[in-house]
């Protein structure tokens, strides 16, 4: 495996964010999304109060947010995953790139996502 330099495979990993009202619906989305292999790891964080404008009013709640490490090229089929067992109307699908990083770790990223 090549650790010096990132491969061009590497540059499409990106990094997906949403949050679950509950620990029992982030662990259900987090190993579908890596028994699917969309993505290669999905950390859960710990609880967290967001605060937003829903509808009109002002709303808090407690989340519990997820970072979901993935490619672009599976991007559409985790968003869809997500939304088809995301329990809220609108979730908040999210997602930046990696610009960089550990090159082993990126190849095990972009490995661990092909179809």
């Amino acid at each position: 495996m090549n650790t010096q330099s990132p491969s061009s495979e590497n540059n499409s990993a990106i990094l997906v964010l949403t949050n679950m009202p509950d620990q029992d619906s982030a662990e259900t989305i987090a190993h579908a999304l890596v028994s699917r292999k969309l993505a290669a790891c999905v950390n859960m964080l710990a609880s967290c109060q967001s605060c937003y404008q829903w509808q009109g009013k002002v709303e808090t709640a407690t989340e519990i947010p997820l970072l979901i490490k993935t490619t672009a090229e599976r991007y559409a089929e985790l968003e869809q995953a997500i939304r088809e067992l995301h329990p809220y109307e609108l979730p908040e699908i999210i997602h930046v790139p990696i610009t960089g990083g550990f090159p082993a770790y990126l190849t095990w990223l972009h490995q661990e996502t092909q179809a």
